[in-house]
């Protein structure tokens, strides 16, 4: 009765069982069902449920993939599972928990204790740190956390030369991963990279372990084929070159994780490696609307290096692609949540079903801030809150200490930000002190009896630090102290904060961000209290802090209730669905992004947008903005190339929001000027 919901395409794919199959599922086509549900079809046909074996990238996937699976299973069990001898159910899991099961029984035979521990990040980072200590005085400027990445990339790479490193820094990572190696090994530990390349050598080395998983899972089962890496692919192949009963379910115009490893490769070449591959297509849609569909099939046809498939669904036309342009990124913002509140006023649509994706996590600020001025709850998925943020935190900080040099919390935070003689020892000492006269870190500092204790440099440390505080809050208190952003950059400047902020992290565009989204935030300062009537720059202060103060609450309290707008990056969408979406900054330089029109990856940004296109069901909205505020300057900026891809009978160009649609002549105008402004070749 179960295999009657399936449609014909989706019922081939569960019923060809034996050899290797390519299921290509396109976006929205339901491929978790019919993971499931060919599970469950094979356990029907006699295979028993120990045989099989099913591979996802997430947790939550596994979870959800079991759950299905136990519906649809029979609920007497085969006699090899009544005995206790085999599991009762299929092995549905993630790569690394697989790996695990394996390296408990064997690892052993590689020289380790079966009860090693796994590293993480942080643990990783803690090696690291102590491997390269002897190359802090040469001239080597790479960080630890980049080291991690490079020998990660080096270690999981089917070919060296997609590494992009140079001859010299190729040599240092190979002789760090030797050490690092070592080094793991001696604590008998292993991190996610070793949980897959150790189970290769053992499969390598020990053709009995080898021969004994082939043996167990003679059906294997794999998702998301597309996002897999060199090594994984070597895994599945191990496991299924004897007997070929691999599945792989994928869409490679999904794949959009190629800066982390992933090789798209692996599913457009399954050929080279099972002649004999079956392929089943996938392209019914159950998500979205015709119009929608027909936008992203339009774009993602421009891609050369593709299976072809075209999306189709009978949920009818629906209404047409919102195409808006704005003046600035706060205008987009404003528009963005204005349009959500109507909709929710007059269409009683709730904000649950609405999202706002973007390109880059800093494109969350101004939507933020139009989000809290609005009272519209929200939740921030797949990156950080803005205002949780490091340097966001540490601008804050550096301000009520200011204000109020008595806030222990925030005076502990940038004591020693950057590095001024403050060491950790020294401001636990003063902590200490002022927890037993009950009074404030600032306070006891003060004090020429605390100072005294201190050899001369920690007290020379303190009295300047001191200075700086007491001359911060005499400006503060000055009537014609002008804007107080400005002034605070000047402050912060001075102190040497942005140079500490951007070498702190590994990956200089990474740091590039992170000085960005300080220098907004002292940006906003001034913007916030304009007309406000103040004269003093601490009256101006007092009020930023405290509206920052009130909207962090409330929003801390209400991002715990279901009703939410979802703010999410388009890394972090693919696999969901939202009713109505909108795509903000589709410009120039952010999609496709500059580094990948500088590296010639435009096909994964073209996927990427492809894949924001397909989360929609209902509606989609598109915007792009004239200007966008970078590093507290404002940049002109284009919109994105991808935009003369969409079908002009699909989009609605709006010249104002919530007014009338622009004419069709103004329409198509409207795309003519638009790829004559992009002045660039048409994009193979």
């Amino acid at each position: 009765m179960w295999l009657q919901k399936l449609n014909p395409e989706q019922l081939k794919a569960v019923k060809t069982t034996h050899g290797p199959l390519l299921i290509l599922a396109g976006a929205g086509t339901g491929k978790t069902g019919v993971i499931t549900h060919r599970i469950a079809y094979l356990v029907k046909k006699g295979v028993l449920p120990h045989n099989i074996l099913a591979v996802t990238f997430t947790n939550k996937a596994a979870r959800e993939m079991q759950g299905r699976v136990r519906a649809l299973l029979p609920k007497k069990k085969p006699a090899a599972q009544q005995s206790g001898k085999y599991p009762s159910n299929p092995t549905i899991c993630t790569f690394h928990s697989f790996c695990v099961r394996v390296l408990r029984r064997y690892i052993d035979k590689l020289g380790y204790k079966r009860n090693f521990v796994i590293y993480d990040q942080s643990d990783q980072l803690g090696v690291i740190r102590k491997l390269t200590s002897d190359w802090s005085k040469s001239n080597i400027k790479i960080k630890p956390a980049e080291w991690l990445h490079f020998i990660s990339r080096l270690r999981n790479a089917s070919s060296l030369e997609t590494l992009g490193l140079d001859t010299a820094t190729m040599r240092l990572a190979e002789r760090l991963l030797s050490r690092y190696e070592a080094a793991l090994k001696a604590c008998n530990a292993v991190d996610f990279d070793d949980l897959i390349l150790l189970t290769l050598k053992l499969f390598e080395h020990h053709a009995e372990v080898l021969t004994s998983c082939r043996d167990l899972y003679r059906y294997v089962m794999v998702d998301e084929y597309q996002d897999t890496n060199g090594k994984q692919f070597q895994l599945v192949h191990a496991l299924t070159s004897a007997h070929r009963n691999l599945c792989v379910v994928g869409d490679d115009d999904q794949s959009i994780y190629g800066w982390r490893g992933a090789e798209v490769s692996n599913l457009l070449n399954l050929e080279e490696h099972f002649p004999e591959v079956k392929v089943v297509k996938l392209e019914q849609n159950y998500r979205s609307t015709s119009v929608i569909l027909n936008a992203a099939n339009a774009v993602i046809c421009n891609n050369p290096l593709r299976r072809k498939k075209t999306l189709w669904s009978q949920k009818g036309m629906g209404g047409l692609i919102r195409l808006m342009h704005f003046e600035s990124d706060d205008d987009e913002a404003t528009a963005v949540v204005e349009e959500l509140e109507i909709q929710r006023m007059s269409s009683h649509i709730p904000w649950k079903e609405q999202a706002i994706l973007f390109r880059t996590n800093l494109q969350a600020r101004p939507l933020e801030t139009a989000l809290r001025s609005s009272k519209v709850r929200y939740r921030l998925v797949g990156s950080q809150s803005y205002f949780d943020r490091r340097e966001v935190k540490d601008v804050l900080a550096y301000l009520k200490v200011l204000l109020n040099p008595d806030d222990d919390i925030s005076l502990l935070r940038i004591a020693n930000v950057p590095a001024r003689g403050l060491s950790a020892k020294t401001m636990h000492s003063l902590l200490q002190t002022s927890q037993q006269r009950q009074t404030s870190v600032h306070a006891v500092m003060k004090h020429s009896d605390v100072q005294e204790a201190f050899h001369t440099a920690a007290r020379r440390s303190i009295q300047s630090f001191l200075s700086f505080l007491e001359t911060g809050q005499r400006h503060l208190v000055n009537e014609d102290a002008g804007e107080v952003g400005a002034w605070a950059k000047s402050m912060l400047e001075e102190v040497g904060y942005f140079v500490d902020l951007q070498h702190s992290e590994k990956d200089p565009k990474l740091a590039d961000n992170r000085v960005q989204s300080a220098m907004e935030l002292l940006a906003s300062i001034d913007t916030l209290t304009q007309g406000m009537g103040m004269v003093t720059a601490e009256a101006r202060l007092i009020h930023f802090l405290e509206e920052i103060a009130l909207d962090q609450d409330r929003f801390d309290q209400e991002n715990e209730q279901p009703d939410a707008v979802t703010l999410i990056t388009m890394h972090s969408c693919k696999g969901l669905e939202f009713p109505n979406v909108h795509i903000v900054g589709m410009e120039q330089g952010l999609l496709p992004h500059t580094r990948s029109i500088e590296e010639g990856t435009l096909d994964e940004e073209r996927r990427l947008f492809y894949v924001a296109i397909t989360r929609a069901m209902e509606t989609l909205t598109i915007s792009h903005c004239a200007n966008r505020k970078k590093y507290g300057a404002t940049v002109t900026c284009l919109p994105s190339v991808f935009l003369s891809e969409l079908p002009p009978e699909s989009v609605e160009v709006v010249d104002d929001v919530f007014q009338r649609p622009a004419s069709q002549e103004s329409g198509s105008a409207m795309f003519d000027a638009l790829k004559a402004s992009l002045d660039v070749e048409p994009i193979p």
